[in-house]
């Protein structure tokens, strides 16, 4: 009985500090535009915040001195791949604004191991963009190590990158960044010099299944 009791008393104790520190917490669950908390392992379109949030999807392009279309870019006229979230580290598999995360598209081109999302420096840009897998085919690439994560952006959200070589750079916003000639928009870091005059991408995320049946609820924003 004494064994019930302390075990009982301990997880009562738990749920009460859970509780409390997420009622302090200014983070909260990131929602789909169906109004659903978006969850590890689903499929989600990233659209554009628009008031016709269900295009300008995001693909894969081959840039610069790359034989495999690695490089991801942000195109109006596209639906484009959904992607699939992971929580890096420990988790109860509820993703808040702030969480770590790994993300990767649910396809993939031959010519890489993996589809997850990968932040590199691009020598010829003079930037940090977001690119898929392992390419064997970029000279010299320079990988940043870090995690992704989603914050709310006004009635929207923008996505972010961490690392913690970057000093007092260490989270940084993802913008849209379009040079005329890749055929759509780069996906790269606002740097603190920039600040002021760049403008993080605001997005939305579409339940992949809900799209693709056209079952969608329609979310203001």
């Amino acid at each position: 009985m004494k064994l019930v009791l302390s075990l009982t008393l301990s997880f009562l104790i738990f749920a009460f500090i859970t509780t409390l520190s997420l009622a302090f917490s200014n983070d909260e669950q990131v929602l789909d535009t169906n109004g659903n908390p978006i969850v590890p392992g689903g499929e989600y379109y990233i659209f554009p915040a628009t008031q016709d949030p269900y295009k300008g999807g995001l693909r894969l392009a081959k840039t610069g001195d790359s034989k495999c279309p690695v490089t991801i870019l942000q195109n109006e006229s596209i639906t484009g791949l959904p992607v699939k979230f992971t929580i890096q580290g420990i988790s109860n598999d509820i993703i808040m604004t702030g969480t770590e995360l790994k993300i990767e598209f649910t396809k993939k081109p031959n010519c890489v191991k993996s589809s997850q999302w990968l932040m590199f420096f691009d020598y010829d840009a003079s930037s940090f963009n977001v690119i898929i897998g392992v390419d064997e085919y970029i000279p010299e690439i320079i990988i940043i190590d870090g995690t992704f994560y989603i914050q709310k952006y006004g009635n929207a959200y923008k996505l972010g990158f961490c690392n913690d070589d970057m000093g007092e750079q260490n989270c940084l916003d993802i913008m849209r960044w379009n040079n005329s000639k890749d055929g759509g928009s780069r996906l790269r870091l606002i740097l603190k010099a920039e600040q002021e005059v760049q403008d993080p991408y605001p997005v939305v995320f579409v339940d992949a299944p809900s799209f693709e049946s056209g079952i969608l609820m329609n979310v203001s924003l």
